[in-house]
């Protein structure tokens, strides 16, 4: 039996049915509407995103294409120097090795090599630059060309940093003429326009990144830029011109050297500790190498001219005046605290090697009297370990001097 509507039911029927399509079609077209909003936003984001991406990789193209530039005009400026731009021109170079040697500090150090044959120094080179491969066949030469930079100039930061502020001089005092001056490049004065030092030294031994000399004019921590071999048939020039006042009889030369009677006691007292970092084999060596280092005047000139106007200790401890030009290693006070002693007997030295302090004095007829040597406070022990005697006694034959 089918089932018939009525009029009024069908009727409530069709509006139902008509209401609920309308609110489904208005639901859904409410959804579409919110879609097409989120996505034109999210369109938006990613053309703001993709114009900040490509400002950015501009940035970075303009960047390297600058950085291109630069060093195409760096290489071009290294390899073909124009003569108007050589103030503009710099050769950055960095250290190969440095030294470990027997003087401590500037004051003692010899002003030239080979004058004191003991004289040891271990070069150190820096591994990761230089391979023990580089020196190779090294050993086969008796002696070799270091060069070396002057870290120890006053002005060397000045120099480097600002040149116009470095006052740079064009002469300077020579020790053999008494302070009389001379052009810098007619000396070897260690304060150049560029500091940079050549030195020769007796080839001892070549032992992994080590290279042991001797007869050396070189400080600890002297930065080293390069070692070339001594070559005889080309580096010694037969009938070569020197100035008449580098011929003659030298100013700088002691009549003699005496040790004092309690020198050698406390010597064995410091070689106790200090002798195993030590280059020498034993004290006697030692003592034997502060006998040739101290045959020459060590003193500044202002000491030499004037003795009594330094700042270094007289035989009651008092610390006296000292000169402007004071080397490291001499003791120093305010000017005018003490009055000057009458005698140079009174005036006490001071030569600091492989961080001993050995006091001295200089007689009236030149001759020098070591009076004793202590550990120096001054000098301030590098966390590097130190090459010693052992290292080469273990590997090869004693030194020959």
């Amino acid at each position: 039996m089918a089932y018939c509507y009525s009029t009024d039911e069908s009727k409530w029927l069709r509006a139902t049915i008509t209401f609920a399509l309308a609110a489904l079609s208005a639901s859904t077209a409410f959804s579409l509407y919110l879609l097409k909003r989120k996505t034109r936003d999210l369109d938006c984001k990613i053309g703001e995103l993709q114009k900040s991406l490509k400002a950015s990789s501009d940035i970075c193209g303009a960047e390297r294409q600058g950085r291109i530039r630069a060093q195409q005009a760096l290489r071009e400026a290294l390899t073909q120097p124009k003569l108007d731009s050589l103030e503009l021109t710099s050769y950055p170079m960095a250290p190969i090795g440095v030294i470990q040697s027997c003087f401590s500090t500037r004051n003692g150090t010899p002003r030239q090599p080979l004058l004191v044959p003991l004289s040891r120094a271990c070069l150190i080179f820096n591994s990761a630059r230089v391979p023990p491969a580089s020196l190779e066949g090294l050993g086969e030469y008796s002696h070799c060309w270091v060069i070396y930079v002057f870290h120890l100039n006053t002005n060397l930061e000045k120099l480097w940093k600002d040149p116009t502020k470095s006052r740079f001089k064009a002469k300077v005092r020579v020790p053999r003429l008494n302070g009389e001056r001379r052009g810098v490049f007619a000396t070897r004065s260690p304060h150049r326009p560029c500091p940079i030092g050549l030195t020769v030294a007796k080839v001892e031994a070549v032992h992994r990144s080590m290279l042991l000399l001797s007869g050396v004019d070189l400080v600890d921590g002297t930065p080293v830029l390069d070692v070339k071999p001594y070559l005889p048939y080309s580096d010694s020039i037969q009938g070569a011109r020197v100035p008449k006042w580098l011929t003659g009889d030298s100013v700088l030369a002691v009549a003699s050297v005496s040790f004092s009677e309690g020198f050698t006691s406390t010597l064995a007292d410091c070689w106790e500790i200090s002798g195993k970092n030590s280059l020498y084999a034993s004290p006697d060596e030692f003592q034997n190498l502060i006998k040739q280092v101290l045959s020459w005047d060590i003193r500044s000139l202002s000491q030499r001219n004037r003795p009594h106007d330094s700042f270094t200790k007289s035989e009651n401890g008092k610390q006296l005046n000292e000169c402007s030009d004071y080397h490291p290693g001499e003791e120093a006070s305010s000017p005018g605290s003490e009055q000057p002693p009458q005698s140079p007997r009174d005036i006490i030295y001071h030569l600091t090697l492989e961080g001993l302090d050995v006091s001295y004095r200089l007689d009236c007829d030149g001759s020098v009297v070591v009076k004793k040597v202590t550990e120096a406070s001054s000098v301030t022990n590098s966390s590097q370990k130190r090459c010693n005697y052992s290292t080469w006694r273990d590997h090869f034959v004693p030194f020959e001097n």
